[in-house]
């Protein structure tokens, strides 16, 4: 009789033991489930900020450009002297980039950031920079990035990176932030890293159109 109260005693704790089982399996199927779904919603989220970020990016090309073409016909279209050469008008001096101990080029066109190192060595970190313009103030690192990659035409290096960064006008509150520009860079698609610090548009071609 003792034996037959134990069994039943067992046989009601099995039950109870498995129906717990079972809660908890459906509910770990529905957790995946909705992990699942916030996932794909993530994902979804991140397609639409790039194509958001690529738009931007193309329109400022455009303005870019658009701005070129302005100033070449403005320049074209100047009051010119008996001997056949433009006239002057009085303007204030323009600030160009300081750049101390760099092997930079340190000439500015049409107002845009636009010095390369000469040669693909690794290139020089400059510490005492002065920004001569404000446009990265408001940008993302990938943003600002893209933009210089498509105008230098090439891959960059973090190093020039940074000190094109810094000129247009971006602050870094960090002790690295050349490492912080290329965790930037690794962890966007748009991006693909060629050599070692050195990064390129993943749509070069694309971004040539585009320009």
């Amino acid at each position: 009789m003792l034996d037959e109260n134990l069994i039943a005693t067992l046989e009601q704790s099995l039950r109870q033991t498995r129906n717990a089982q079972n809660r908890l399996m459906a509910r770990l199927r529905e957790v995946e489930y909705e992990s699942e779904r916030l996932r794909e919603e993530i994902d979804a989220l991140e397609n639409s900020a790039a194509q958001t970020e690529s738009a931007i990016d193309s329109l400022l090309v455009t303005m870019r450009s658009s701005g070129r073409r302005l100033q070449t016909n403005a320049a074209s279209t100047a009051p010119r002297t008996d001997l056949g050469s433009p006239v002057r008008e009085s303007s204030p001096e323009r600030r160009e980039p300081i750049i101390r101990n760099s092997q930079y080029d340190d000439r500015r066109n049409s107002g845009s950031v636009s010095y390369f190192a000469p040669n693909r060595g690794v290139p020089v970190r400059t510490n005492n920079i002065e920004a001569i313009s404000h446009r990265f103030s408001d940008r993302t690192i990938t943003q600002a990035c893209t933009l210089l990659l498509r105008e230098a035409g090439k891959p960059l290096h973090v190093n020039e990176l940074y000190n094109l960064l810094v000129s247009g006008g971006m602050q870094f509150k960090g002790n690295n932030p050349t490492i912080s520009i290329a965790v930037s860079l690794n962890r966007n698609r748009r991006f693909r890293k060629v050599e070692p610090g050195t990064f390129d548009l993943i749509m070069r071609d694309a971004s040539k159109v585009a320009s």
